[in-house]
């Protein structure tokens, strides 16, 4: 007797199907079927054709990937893009972004700023983004209401910060809004200490027994300057790596931000203890912070992901264009051409970005039973032609603007460019209004 076709919600069949996951391989002439918001077939065209579709959509020269994973920013602050540019970072954090914060930021900023995040994201291909950022309930609701795909991480300094007078009330509202989402199939919340240098031990100390207890993960921004080393070893004798090593706080569920200042010593740290990189090159690059030594890393074994950080610093939150100049980076930081090739630098925007946030087993690849986050990348234009490598197209030779469908869990957030939740002309009109605003160009 012949198998009963498989039933699906819906069948895509691209002319390029790239799971990362078995990596390097490159699907052509595939069909991938989602039911109930998961990946259920993934084969031939042939053998694709004889599912039992509710709806086919065909493809022609499109790339399905996974969707791609921002594994670190701040996303509300797209409202202070351009504000402060062209600054080392100490001077624009406490000269300019700081005092920025004290006077704008409530829960209305964070609600806009984060819908504007949400919505450029999303038409840059990205299904889940990490975000590290102040009223961190607002942006739950926000990520909630818009379909898409979040890891939330509750920031957490020694002195007081808008939505928590102090390092304890952060901690509380933190561990409130991880019991309230424990169960949400979109978002996860983590524990975000900012940096070594705005977080003594005693909080740390509270912050690693509470991460314990929930099975919560932490991330953090750690080395991110050669200032932030240099005057750890001054005040406090040791590296800031070490120190956090020593407080018990890095492991698996450590994601450490930047790291662009790496000895033989933090090295041996990051792989001994199994902590994720997440990588920032071109916040890195601007700020002039310094460089991370990606493909030292990938070699030893460490678990290296790619973020955008915040659109203060960026100025983007471009994903693939991040994901290009950490593969060309990595190539002048190596001395070496073959150094974060195409097929690699897409697994880090991707596999990698879901093992840094704890998600792999949901997301990160197309595999069967994986929930359906997928983006699909048109290389029909004048500037990919001729496609030998699909990916290397991909990486090397496409901009963002060639996203052209978004699916997270199944459900289409992009459609031919079209976000289908969120109201691209008010989020513009937002946008403006809080420019305004800021700039002072109102008489409010």
């Amino acid at each position: 007797m012949p198998k009963p076709a498989i039933a699906l919600d819906l069948l895509l069949l691209p002319t390029w199907l790239v799971p990362v996951e078995p990596a390097g391989v490159v699907l052509k002439e595939h069909g991938l079927g989602i039911r109930d918001g998961r990946i259920v077939f993934i084969g031939p065209r042939a053998e694709a054709l004889k599912c039992n579709a509710t709806e086919v959509r065909e493809l022609p020269d499109v790339l399905l990937a996974p969707g791609l994973i921002n594994a670190h920013g701040h996303a509300a602050m797209t409202l202070f893009r351009g504000l402060a540019d062209d600054l080392p970072l100490m001077t624009w954090l406490e000269n300019h972004i700081w005092p920025a914060e004290a006077k704008w930021v409530d829960e209305e900023f964070v609600r806009d700023g984060t819908d504007l995040a949400i919505a450029e994201q999303i038409k840059g291909g990205i299904s889940c983004f990490s975000d590290m950022y102040f009223f961190p309930k607002v942006a739950s609701e926000r990520v909630h209401n818009s379909g898409i795909r979040a890891q939330i991480a509750i920031p957490i300094l020694d002195f007081p910060i808008p939505g928590a007078s102090s390092a304890d009330e952060a901690i509380r509202q933190g561990v409130e809004l991880f019991g309230d989402l424990k169960h949400h199939e979109r978002i996860k919340i983590t524990f975000g200490p900012h940096a070594p240098y705005t977080v003594g031990d005693e909080n740390l100390e509270k912050i690693r027994v509470i991460a314990e207890e929930l099975d919560a993960s932490i991330h953090m921004h750690v080395h991110e300057t050669a200032f932030e080393v240099q005057q750890s070893l001054e005040h406090r004798g040791e590296r800031p790596l070490a120190r956090l090593g020593r407080l018990g706080l890095l492991g698996p569920r450590f994601q450490a931000v930047h790291m662009t200042q790496i000895s033989d010593d933090d090295l041996a740290l990051l792989v001994e203890s199994n902590t994720s990189v997440i990588h920032c090159p071109e916040s890195n690059l601007k700020l002039a912070s310094g460089f991370c030594p990606v493909e030292r890393l990938w070699q030893a074994g460490v678990n290296v992901a790619v973020g955008t950080d915040g659109a203060a610093s960026n100025n983007d939150l471009d994903l693939l264009g991040e994901t290009r100049t950490a593969a060309l980076l990595a190539k002048a930081v190596a001395g070496s051409a073959t150094a974060l090739d195409a097929h690699r630098a897409l697994r880090m925007a991707t596999l990698n970005g879901a093992r840094a946030l704890g998600i792999e087993a949901q997301v990160g690849s197309l595999e069967i039973g994986k929930a359906a986050d997928i983006v699909a990348f048109d290389l029909s234009g004048l500037a990919q032609q001729p496609v030998y490598d699909p990916v290397s197209q991909l990486i090397y030779a496409t901009g963002r603007d060639c996203v052209k469908h978004l699916w997270v869990a199944g459900k289409q957030l992009l459609d031919d460019r079209r976000l289908t939740r969120l109201d691209e002309q008010q989020l513009g009109a937002t946008a403006r209004a809080w420019g305004q605003r800021i700039s002072g160009h109102t008489e409010s």
